[in-house]
């Protein structure tokens, strides 16, 4: 069995964490520099992370997500945002890619051209593919955390208005998800069961 099937079979959602053992700046900066490395669409990069510490921003979390425990207990929680109209800065995202030689000029014209053909003007892709590169941030970010031995739980139970306004949130950034992250405590579920594989699984 790889160390990568372990991580993925034993990865739970933590509910109780261990209020007395903090995680360093150094591994909440490496969380999410490899969530930076996930796949997104166009490379637009189009996420933002915060990393709720402090008692006092703990607590505006914790009643813009229903009073939920686990935002104060767990050593950090990210709020991972979404960035809205990310095709308006395309290019200026891409010039590194070109700078190195990974792309050149014609490539990174047409990703521009593509992008603002789809997007400009088109709010519900633009949120829809927010959603989903943040989301695929966060679960990189998730598994990354695991393989550092900390314990992470997902979050969509929260007021993403109350969010925006506690945080000062611009226009364009959506509150997508947020992580729970710290040193597991006794008490979590193992990981439950899931449905049988021919329910999930259909070859064509």
């Amino acid at each position: 069995m790889s160390s990568f099937q372990t991580l993925i079979e034993t990865l739970v959602s933590t509910n109780r964490f261990d209020t007395e053992r903090p995680v360093s700046s150094a591994q909440i900066n490496e969380l999410v520099r490899l969530a930076t490395l996930a796949p997104n669409a166009h490379n637009f990069q189009h996420w933002k992370f915060i990393a709720v510490t402090s008692p006092a921003a703990k607590e505006k979390l914790k009643a813009a997500a229903y009073e939920q425990q686990k935002v104060v207990d767990a050593a950090v929680t990210f709020i991972v945002c979404g960035t809205l109209n990310a095709h308006q800065h395309l290019e200026t995202t891409l010039r590194p890619s070109l700078d190195s030689g990974i792309l050149d000029q014609a490539v990174v014209d047409t990703w521009v051209g593509m992008a603002k053909g789809s997007h400009e003007g088109n709010a519900h892709l633009q949120r829809d593919e927010a959603f989903r590169s943040a989301s695929l941030a966060a679960m990189t970010l998730m598994l990354s955390a695991q393989d550092m031995g900390l314990a992470t739980g997902p979050i969509s139970g929260f007021d993403p208005g109350a969010v925006s306004e506690a945080f000062g949130l611009a226009e364009d950034e959506v509150p997508v998800m947020l992580i729970a992250t710290g040193y597991t405590a006794p008490g979590n579920w193992p990981q439950k069961p899931r449905k049988p594989f021919d329910d999930v699984l259909t070859m064509i």
